[in-house]
Protein backbone atom coordinates (compact mmCIF):
# COMPACT_ATOMS: atom_id res chain seq x y z
CA UNK A 1 0.00 0.00 0.00
CA UNK A 2 1.30 3.20 -0.74
CA UNK A 3 -1.04 6.70 0.59
CA UNK A 4 0.02 10.30 2.25
CA UNK A 5 0.26 10.00 5.72
CA UNK A 6 -0.42 13.02 7.95
CA UNK A 7 2.27 13.14 10.78
CA UNK A 8 0.98 16.27 13.31
CA UNK A 9 4.00 17.65 15.33
CA UNK A 10 6.31 16.29 12.11
CA UNK A 11 8.79 19.19 12.70
CA UNK A 12 10.06 17.87 15.49
CA UNK A 13 12.07 15.89 17.91
CA UNK A 14 10.06 11.96 17.61
CA UNK A 15 7.68 13.39 14.88
CA UNK A 16 11.07 14.73 12.55
CA UNK A 17 11.76 11.32 12.73
CA UNK A 18 8.48 9.35 12.13
CA UNK A 19 8.34 12.04 9.10
CA UNK A 20 11.95 10.40 8.03
CA UNK A 21 11.30 7.39 8.55
CA UNK A 22 8.05 7.06 6.22
CA UNK A 23 9.41 8.51 3.77
CA UNK A 24 12.19 6.38 3.52
CA UNK A 25 10.14 4.30 3.15
CA UNK A 26 8.12 5.74 -0.08
CA UNK A 27 5.60 7.37 1.46
CA UNK A 28 4.33 10.71 0.50
CA UNK A 29 4.14 12.69 4.62
CA UNK A 30 1.79 15.43 5.19
CA UNK A 31 3.22 17.87 7.79
CA UNK A 32 1.90 19.99 10.69
CA UNK A 33 4.30 22.14 13.11
CA UNK A 34 2.79 24.48 15.62
CA UNK A 35 0.93 26.70 13.22
CA UNK A 36 2.05 25.98 10.31
CA UNK A 37 1.59 23.30 7.82
CA UNK A 38 -0.69 21.26 6.75
CA UNK A 39 -4.51 21.92 7.73
CA UNK A 40 -5.99 19.52 10.00
CA UNK A 41 -9.32 18.96 7.71
CA UNK A 42 -7.16 18.96 4.50
CA UNK A 43 -4.73 16.47 5.99
CA UNK A 44 -7.57 14.43 7.19
CA UNK A 45 -9.47 14.74 4.11
CA UNK A 46 -6.31 13.12 2.11
CA UNK A 47 -4.31 11.20 4.94
CA UNK A 48 -5.90 8.37 5.96
CA UNK A 49 -3.39 7.98 8.71
CA UNK A 50 -2.73 10.30 10.62
CA UNK A 51 0.16 10.35 13.48
CA UNK A 52 0.48 12.73 16.64
CA UNK A 53 3.58 13.48 17.75
CA UNK A 54 3.45 16.87 19.48
CA UNK A 55 4.37 17.33 23.16
CA UNK A 56 2.71 15.20 25.98
CA UNK A 57 1.40 17.93 27.46
CA UNK A 58 -0.67 19.06 24.13
CA UNK A 59 -1.15 15.45 22.91
CA UNK A 60 -5.08 14.63 24.36
CA UNK A 61 -6.05 18.79 23.54
CA UNK A 62 -4.37 18.00 19.71
CA UNK A 63 -6.22 14.31 19.33
CA UNK A 64 -9.52 16.37 20.53
CA UNK A 65 -8.92 18.80 17.31
CA UNK A 66 -7.71 16.05 14.49
CA UNK A 67 -10.15 13.02 15.92
CA UNK A 68 -14.02 13.98 14.60
CA UNK A 69 -12.03 14.95 11.10
CA UNK A 70 -10.52 11.37 10.82
CA UNK A 71 -12.62 8.91 8.78
CA UNK A 72 -13.93 5.73 10.05
CA UNK A 73 -11.60 3.29 8.03
CA UNK A 74 -8.47 5.45 8.88
CA UNK A 75 -6.00 5.07 11.63
CA UNK A 76 -5.31 7.45 14.71
CA UNK A 77 -1.84 6.83 16.24
CA UNK A 78 0.00 8.55 18.97
CA UNK A 79 3.59 8.37 19.61
CA UNK A 80 3.90 9.81 23.06
CA UNK A 81 5.93 8.54 26.18
CA UNK A 82 2.11 7.72 28.22
CA UNK A 83 -0.39 5.69 26.81
CA UNK A 84 -3.87 5.37 28.49
CA UNK A 85 -4.95 9.21 28.24
CA UNK A 86 -4.04 9.39 24.61
CA UNK A 87 -5.91 6.14 23.65
CA UNK A 88 -9.24 7.04 25.21
CA UNK A 89 -8.59 10.64 23.73
CA UNK A 90 -8.43 8.95 20.41
CA UNK A 91 -11.15 6.52 21.19
CA UNK A 92 -13.37 9.48 22.67
CA UNK A 93 -12.78 11.85 20.10
CA UNK A 94 -12.53 10.25 16.49
CA UNK A 95 -14.50 7.51 14.31
CA UNK A 96 -11.56 5.92 13.44
CA UNK A 97 -9.62 2.75 13.62
CA UNK A 98 -7.00 3.46 17.16
CA UNK A 99 -3.46 2.22 17.99
CA UNK A 100 -1.09 3.87 20.54
CA UNK A 101 2.25 4.00 19.54
CA UNK A 102 5.47 4.07 21.91
CA UNK A 103 8.46 4.13 20.37
CA UNK A 104 11.61 3.17 22.76
CA UNK A 105 14.41 5.24 21.71
CA UNK A 106 14.71 9.03 20.58
CA UNK A 107 15.24 10.62 17.15
CA UNK A 108 18.89 9.69 16.71
CA UNK A 109 18.88 6.72 16.34
CA UNK A 110 19.87 5.56 12.72
CA UNK A 111 17.74 2.69 13.04
CA UNK A 112 14.83 0.85 14.31
CA UNK A 113 17.16 -2.58 14.26
CA UNK A 114 16.84 -4.01 17.55
CA UNK A 115 14.87 -1.04 19.21
CA UNK A 116 11.76 -1.94 20.58
CA UNK A 117 8.27 -0.43 19.89
CA UNK A 118 5.27 -0.92 21.92
CA UNK A 119 1.79 -0.54 20.27
CA UNK A 120 -1.02 -0.39 22.53
CA UNK A 121 -3.92 -1.16 19.47
CA UNK A 122 -7.52 -0.22 20.31
CA UNK A 123 -10.21 -0.17 17.67
CA UNK A 124 -10.22 -1.65 14.95
CA UNK A 125 -8.13 -4.88 12.82
CA UNK A 126 -7.49 -3.83 9.49
CA UNK A 127 -4.09 -1.11 10.35
CA UNK A 128 -2.96 -3.39 12.61
CA UNK A 129 -1.05 -5.41 10.43
CA UNK A 130 0.36 -2.99 8.24
CA UNK A 131 1.53 -1.18 11.43
CA UNK A 132 3.26 -4.17 12.67
CA UNK A 133 4.96 -4.96 9.04
CA UNK A 134 5.80 -1.29 8.79
CA UNK A 135 8.09 -1.48 12.35
CA UNK A 136 8.88 -5.21 12.00
CA UNK A 137 10.25 -5.75 8.15
CA UNK A 138 13.26 -3.30 9.51
CA UNK A 139 13.95 -5.07 12.57
CA UNK A 140 12.08 -3.86 15.50
CA UNK A 141 10.68 -5.25 18.25
CA UNK A 142 7.23 -5.26 18.16
CA UNK A 143 5.66 -5.23 22.21
CA UNK A 144 1.71 -5.26 22.06
CA UNK A 145 -0.26 -4.60 25.02
CA UNK A 146 -2.55 -2.69 26.72
CA UNK A 147 -2.40 1.19 27.65
CA UNK A 148 -2.24 0.43 31.23
CA UNK A 149 -0.01 -1.74 31.30
CA UNK A 150 2.45 0.12 29.35
CA UNK A 151 2.56 3.10 31.68
CA UNK A 152 3.14 1.04 34.80
CA UNK A 153 6.48 -0.07 32.83
CA UNK A 154 7.37 3.02 31.42
CA UNK A 155 7.05 4.57 35.22
CA UNK A 156 9.99 2.39 36.04
CA UNK A 157 11.33 2.08 32.80
CA UNK A 158 11.66 6.22 31.83
CA UNK A 159 10.09 7.37 35.52
CA UNK A 160 12.69 5.68 37.66
CA UNK A 161 15.51 6.54 35.45
CA UNK A 162 14.88 10.13 34.81
CA UNK A 163 13.99 10.37 38.43
CA UNK A 164 17.22 8.94 39.48
CA UNK A 165 19.07 11.07 37.17
CA UNK A 166 17.19 14.22 38.26
CA UNK A 167 18.04 14.00 42.14
CA UNK A 168 21.54 13.30 41.45
CA UNK A 169 21.58 16.80 39.49
CA UNK A 170 19.64 18.39 42.47
CA UNK A 171 21.83 16.98 44.86
CA UNK A 172 24.52 18.49 43.08
CA UNK A 173 23.02 22.18 42.95
CA UNK A 174 22.19 22.12 46.50
CA UNK A 175 25.77 20.70 47.25
CA UNK A 176 27.58 23.75 46.52
CA UNK A 177 30.40 22.55 45.00
CA UNK A 178 31.66 24.42 41.96
CA UNK A 179 32.06 23.21 38.19
CA UNK A 180 35.66 23.48 38.30
CA UNK A 181 36.24 20.80 41.22
CA UNK A 182 33.87 18.87 39.87
CA UNK A 183 35.69 19.14 36.62
CA UNK A 184 38.37 18.33 38.42
CA UNK A 185 37.63 15.37 40.60
CA UNK A 186 35.21 14.13 38.21
CA UNK A 187 35.49 9.98 36.97
CA UNK A 188 34.27 9.13 33.53
CA UNK A 189 31.30 7.65 35.21
CA UNK A 190 30.29 10.69 36.91
CA UNK A 191 30.42 12.94 33.68
CA UNK A 192 28.28 10.84 32.04
CA UNK A 193 25.63 11.07 34.36
CA UNK A 194 26.33 14.74 34.32
CA UNK A 195 25.40 14.95 30.92
CA UNK A 196 22.76 12.83 31.44
CA UNK A 197 21.50 15.51 33.74
CA UNK A 198 22.34 18.14 31.82
CA UNK A 199 20.17 16.56 28.86
CA UNK A 200 17.40 16.66 30.95
CA UNK A 201 17.76 20.76 31.71
CA UNK A 202 18.21 21.10 27.81
CA UNK A 203 14.33 19.57 27.15
CA UNK A 204 12.33 20.62 30.78
CA UNK A 205 8.72 19.74 29.86
CA UNK A 206 9.37 16.86 28.10
CA UNK A 207 11.16 15.34 31.22
CA UNK A 208 8.37 17.44 33.56
CA UNK A 209 5.77 15.42 31.81
CA UNK A 210 7.11 12.21 31.44
CA UNK A 211 7.78 12.20 35.57
CA UNK A 212 4.24 14.25 36.44
CA UNK A 213 1.81 13.28 33.99
CA UNK A 214 2.44 9.30 34.67
CA UNK A 215 -0.32 8.44 37.75
CA UNK A 216 1.69 5.24 38.87
CA UNK A 217 4.84 7.56 39.44
CA UNK A 218 3.13 7.65 43.11
CA UNK A 219 3.91 3.73 43.44
CA UNK A 220 7.74 4.18 42.64
CA UNK A 221 8.33 7.62 44.67
CA UNK A 222 6.54 5.66 47.30
CA UNK A 223 8.97 2.14 46.67
CA UNK A 224 12.00 5.18 46.35
CA UNK A 225 11.45 6.29 49.79
CA UNK A 226 11.56 2.94 52.04
CA UNK A 227 14.64 1.69 49.62
CA UNK A 228 16.35 4.94 50.31
CA UNK A 229 15.54 4.78 54.24
CA UNK A 230 16.76 1.09 54.17
CA UNK A 231 19.61 2.19 52.91
CA UNK A 232 20.06 5.16 54.92
CA UNK A 233 19.76 2.68 58.40
CA UNK A 234 22.45 0.37 56.71
CA UNK A 235 25.08 3.46 56.19
CA UNK A 236 24.29 4.81 59.66
CA UNK A 237 24.85 2.14 61.19
CA UNK A 238 27.79 1.67 59.22
CA UNK A 239 26.96 -1.96 58.51
CA UNK A 240 29.10 -3.08 55.92
CA UNK A 241 28.56 -6.61 55.98
CA UNK A 242 24.58 -6.20 55.89
CA UNK A 243 24.85 -3.37 52.57
CA UNK A 244 27.10 -6.04 50.88
CA UNK A 245 24.51 -8.54 51.01
CA UNK A 246 21.88 -5.67 49.99
CA UNK A 247 24.37 -5.40 46.79
CA UNK A 248 24.84 -9.08 45.82
CA UNK A 249 20.84 -8.82 45.02
CA UNK A 250 20.72 -5.77 42.64
CA UNK A 251 21.59 -8.62 39.44
CA UNK A 252 18.05 -9.36 41.01
CA UNK A 253 15.57 -7.52 39.13
CA UNK A 254 12.28 -9.13 40.08
CA UNK A 255 13.29 -8.63 43.89
CA UNK A 256 12.49 -12.67 44.36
Amino acid sequence: MNFPIGVIGGTGGMGKWMVRFLENEGFRVETRGRNRGTDLAKMAAACPVIVVAVPMGDTVSVIGDVGPLMREDGLLMDLTSLKKAPVEAMLRSSPSEVIGCHPLFGPGVPSVRGENIVLCPARGDRWLPWVRDLFGKRGARIVETTPEHHDRMMAVVQGMTHLNTVLFGLYLRESGISREDLRAFSTPVFRAKRALAEKIASSPSLYSGILSMNPHMGDVLKRCGKVLRDLEGLLERHDGNALADVLSKLGNDSGN
